[in-house]
């Protein structure tokens, strides 16, 4: 396993939250490269690791066994359909995409045109591929600061998801984003319509929001 707190970056580490890390790379991001960060995360598979497109490295632990279970909810009922949508191709929450801007990160789940999926080469496909998913979602930990989980949908809508779920079971609240929309905020919904992106997919909240 790669020791996170290198003597080289220790006093870069700013505590983001009691779960989460961020160190500031500065000059040391230059030197770490695409192949680099993924086998970074490679030998720390028991963190989710992101980047920014400013290069700094977001180190958080694991969500926690209710996080888990609702994001098993959550993959479930999203793997069911696109199994039979075959439109596109879906991925869990360990996948992670290097966006236009540059910025490494990781939702919780997500989903990609196939079109768009087959033109990335294969050789990219096997890291962390070049490209910014057409759907995307994140469900919010008791861990991670809604702010910061705000400013990350709207980068992902910036760098072209065509729609965004952000999922808040903390206060019973979804966000959803679309690209040059203004934000959408439900209170306690009980289901969630993909369309028109994603035809026929309807998200049951059971088990997910509650």
């Amino acid at each position: 396993m790669v020791t996170i707190l290198t003597p080289e970056i220790s006093e870069r580490v700013e505590r983001l939250d009691p779960d989460a890390l961020v160190i500031h790379l500065g000059p040391l991001s230059q030197q770490l490269s695409e192949d680099e960060f993924f086998e970074f995360c490679a030998a720390n598979r028991e963190l989710r690791i992101e980047m920014t497109k400013e290069g700094d490295m977001i180190i958080m632990l694991p969500v926690g066994s209710e996080g888990g279970h609702r994001n098993f909810n959550l993959t479930g009922e999203f793997f069911a359909w696109a199994k039979v949508d075959q439109t596109g191709m879906g991925f869990d929450s360990s996948t992670g995409f290097i966006l236009p801007n540059g910025a490494k990160r990781s939702p919780d789940l997500s989903w990609i045109r196939l079109d768009r999926w087959q033109a990335v080469p294969e050789k990219k496909r096997k890291k962390f591929a070049p490209i910014c998913p057409d759907f995307v979602v994140e469900l919010r930990p008791e861990t991670d600061k809604l702010p910061i989980l705000k400013l990350k949908m709207e980068e992902y809508s910036e760098n072209g998801a065509q729609l965004g779920w952000l999922i808040n079971p903390l206060e019973k609240r979804v966000y959803i984003y679309r690209p040059d929309e203004p934000v959408e905020m439900l209170e306690q919904p009980t289901e969630l319509s993909g369309e028109p992106l994603l035809k026929g997919f309807t998200l049951n909240l059971k088990g997910i929001l509650t």
